[in-house]
């Protein structure tokens, strides 16, 4: 029992310095996020982002390469004002062994997307990602500009782009600032 009592206060402990940007619940607003597929390029692509029974996002669906096709997202605008102690995005997720993208935005109507990739192990993982090292990308190409530096998140979102026909799913349970 004393085992237990101090792995659960270590644990605790080691969020303390988490700011939440996105808790999925059994009463979370799904209608906030916003799928965006291929089909603005004439893709073929299809997505969801569902509410699971647990209150988990399930992002899922099945990427197509059809058309010259081959992305799907789920999409979330938001305002989050970065404090410069806040150095990493983490996620809270299960994945299916495939690999993803997270993507910010500092601004809604800026054309590029600032990338980082993460892969999924099949478990629920905390995956940490240096937002400094977000890269600026425009469809599927890294672009020559510097990286994340902005003073706001303004959106979020998760993408999968494997260059393959897949079916996918992502489960998020929340993403923070750490």
């Amino acid at each position: 029992m004393k085992h237990l009592i101090i792995l659960l206060v270590l644990g605790l402990s080691d969020n303390s310095n988490m700011k939440d940007i996105y808790n999925f619940s059994t009463q979370s607003n799904i209608k906030e996020w916003r799928i965006v597929n291929d089909g603005v390029m004439g893709g073929i692509s299809k997505s969801s982002l569902v509410l699971t029974d647990e209150g988990h996002g399930q992002f899922s669906g099945h990427v197509s390469l059809a058309n010259n096709g081959g992305f799907a997202s789920s999409q979330l605008n938001t305002t989050i004002k970065l404090a410069e102690e806040k150095t990493f995005v983490v996620l809270r997720v299960k994945g299916d062994g495939k690999n993803y993208e997270f993507r910010l935005k500092g601004s809604i109507s800026q054309y590029e997307s600032y990338v980082h990739q993460f892969s999924t192990s099949g478990e629920w993982e905390n995956i940490k990602l240096e937002i400094k090292e977000f890269y600026p990308q425009y469809r599927g190409s890294k672009i020559n500009i510097p990286n994340f530096n902005f003073p706001s998140i303004k959106q979020l979102s998760f993408l999968i782009a494997n260059k393959q026909d897949e079916d996918f799913e992502l489960l998020i349970d929340w993403i923070g600032l750490e």
